[in-house]
């Protein structure tokens, strides 16, 4: 058996087991985004390094339901350059210190009514979890999708001594074992092909069309994003233009707070 076919073999293992044991935790997380998406309000997505691939996924993107809302801070989701600006000894310091992932929250202007889903394996930074923190301290819903398995092995690095799965009200858990790469290799100390990305991302797709269902099973119509590298890319273009204009008439209701002065 060659080693693509034994990664792709061991992906379609675990994406099986996520169905098989997770549908009722993405069940209740497709509530929750329901609820904020039909009161009005924003479902925002975060990840910080690969998580945050995940959380870039679930809007714009075709298939997906408007009223979610990626945050992307470049500092610590664009691990690419690794030197110089943006590099990883920047993304090391960021993403561990206290007090980040609060500003980036003040710079959203969250509201009542809004829920946040954090994509995070091993869900013990402290940027996921001032965040998680922060929301639940306001009321607010939070969704995990992380890995139990890796999470309960490893200690939290924030003051609270949390990780994530063990403050977020619904915990979708992709089952990455803490190595995540998953193909050994003889001669080859290191295993190779990461699996967590894969997982997170067919989760919160997941999520998204359950959000739509969960919509439309309340009378709802939610506003879909369509594929414009079509045989109908005018209609297209005007149909996800409806949707920013919605997505910006939600982020124009928000009253403004300036971030607070230290």
């Amino acid at each position: 058996m060659s080693i693509a076919t034994s990664y792709f073999d061991d992906v379609i293992e675990k994406l099986t087991r996520v169905r098989n044991t997770q549908n009722e935790a993405i069940r209740q997380a497709a509530e929750i985004c329901a609820d904020t998406i039909a009161g009005d309000g924003l479902v925002f997505t975060f990840g910080t390094g690969h998580g945050g691939f995940a959380a870039l996924e679930m809007f714009p993107r075709t298939g997906g339901v408007t009223g979610f809302r990626p945050i992307v801070e470049s500092s610590i989701a664009l691990m690419h350059h690794v030197l110089g600006d943006q590099g990883t000894a920047q993304y090391r310091f960021l993403h561990t210190r206290e007090g980040y992932g609060n500003a980036i929250l003040r710079s959203h202007q969250i509201k009542e009514g809004d829920a946040l889903i954090l994509f995070s394996h091993s869900g013990i930074n402290a940027v996921i979890l001032d965040m998680a923190v922060e929301f639940k301290e306001r009321g607010l819903k939070v969704i995990a999708v992380t890995s139990v398995p890796h999470s309960s092995q490893v200690e939290s690095r924030h003051s609270s001594g949390h990780r994530l799965y063990e403050i977020a009200d619904v915990v979708i858990d992709t089952g990455i074992p803490l190595e995540d790469a998953s193909q050994f290799i003889d001669g080859l100390e290191f295993p190779v092909g990461p699996t967590s990305t894969s997982i997170a991302v067919a989760v919160g797709h997941a999520i998204n069309a359950a959000t739509s269902a969960a919509l439309v099973a309340r009378g709802e119509t939610p506003m879909i994003m369509v594929n414009t590298n079509s045989n109908r890319t005018q209609f297209a273009h005007q149909q996800n233009d409806r949707n920013y204009a919605e997505l910006w008439r939600r982020l124009r209701s928000r009253e403004f707070s300036a971030p607070e002065v230290k």
